[in-house]
């Protein structure tokens, strides 16, 4: 199988936590753990190394035109997303959207996007404390204050690329998992995360900080993790929002507002969340037929589980399961 092709665009002034986290998800080896091959490349301008901060620096191995032949492109945070990115960044940048190749933004990494015009007439997120800068320095450019990522989708009429952009740092590393559960599928993702002993899965619309009570403030915080856990050792059951705060002991609103300020989401969100990757998890590794994967999933009907699927993944369980599946062939590289 060709490796997934993954383009690190290198340049000064990008931060090297989110350089770790593209190499800890894209250029470690994991295909003895089931994971497919990558092949990530640090592309930049020229050969010269690239400064960051804490005296690091980054060593190029290939140059800008290579993003052409990418799979996905993927731009570091800025440290100051104020200071000018190169004009051949930004137009490598524009030429690799133009062609349809997916560009993802960590970070203040969208201001790049932003200073290229990609971001113009789109959705964005950055991270919080750029969130004022970031609209008023592009008026043209939606900014969403409060998610973890957003894509702005691939446009079929000129067929340029998807764009994501993400908040501040460990949004980041959500992102790519995220990126890497849409093509390499949810196991893939899973055990990436494990390696990284991060999440391996949060939305891109849970908040990005939450309030997380401590005990002398919310009595509660245990009983909501021990729901939690009910939860997911439930999934195949009718649960609902009100089943949930009837095990918590609390009333469904009370329950709501101390679920969301604890987990960043609505209790009916991440149920929803929980049941998709259960279902994702079924299609990838079992053989079952589709109406026992929506049973054991929680959505009732295959019908269900299938409106569920085109409405947060585009796409539809036969689908997923035909490109994911064990043994199945994966999407090949152009």
């Amino acid at each position: 199988m060709p490796p997934y092709r993954v383009a690190l665009l290198a340049f000064p002034g990008i931060r090297s936590f989110d350089v770790s986290v593209i190499t800890e998800v894209w250029g470690t080896d994991r295909t003895d753990r089931g994971v497919p091959p990558f092949e990530l490349r640090r592309c930049a301008a020229d050969r010269a190394p690239v400064p960051m901060p804490g005296g690091l620096s980054l060593a190029p191995d290939r140059a800008l035109s290579w993003m052409d032949r990418a799979d996905l492109v993927v731009v570091p945070g800025l440290v100051d997303p104020g200071e000018p990115v190169p004009p051949a960044v930004l137009e490598a940048l524009r030429r690799v959207h133009r062609r349809g190749v997916p560009v993802a933004a960590l970070c203040a990494g969208a201001f790049a996007l932003a200073q290229a015009g990609l971001l113009e007439g789109h959705r964005a997120v950055t991270h919080w404390v750029y969130t004022d800068l970031l609209r008023r320095r592009f008026p043209g450019v939606t900014v969403v204050p409060d998610a973890l990522f957003i894509e702005a989708p691939a446009d079929p009429a000129d067929s340029r690329g998807a764009l994501w952009t993400s908040a501040g740092t460990a949004a980041g590393i959500d992102l790519c998992l995220h990126l890497v559960r849409t093509h390499q599928g949810a196991g893939a993702a899973a055990t990436i995360a494990r390696s990284m002993v991060t999440a391996p899965f949060r939305t891109g619309t849970q908040a990005q900080f939450i309030e997380r009570p401590v005990p002398e403030q919310d009595r509660g915080a245990d009983a909501l993790a021990r729901v939690r856990e009910y939860a997911l050792r439930h999934l195949d059951e009718p649960l609902g929002v009100a089943d949930l705060a009837a095990r918590a002991g609390m009333s469904p609103r009370s329950f709501a507002r101390h679920f969301t300020a604890t987990t960043g989401v609505t209790p009916a969100r991440w149920l929803l969340d929980q049941r998709l990757a259960a279902a994702q998890k079924l299609l990838e590794r079992t053989d079952l037929a589709m109406p026992e994967i929506a049973r054991r999933a929680g959505f009732g009907s295959e019908v269900t589980m299938r409106q569920h699927f085109a409405a947060r993944l585009a796409t539809s369980p036969r689908a997923y399961q035909a490109a994911f599946s064990a043994g199945a062939s994966r999407p090949q590289p152009s």
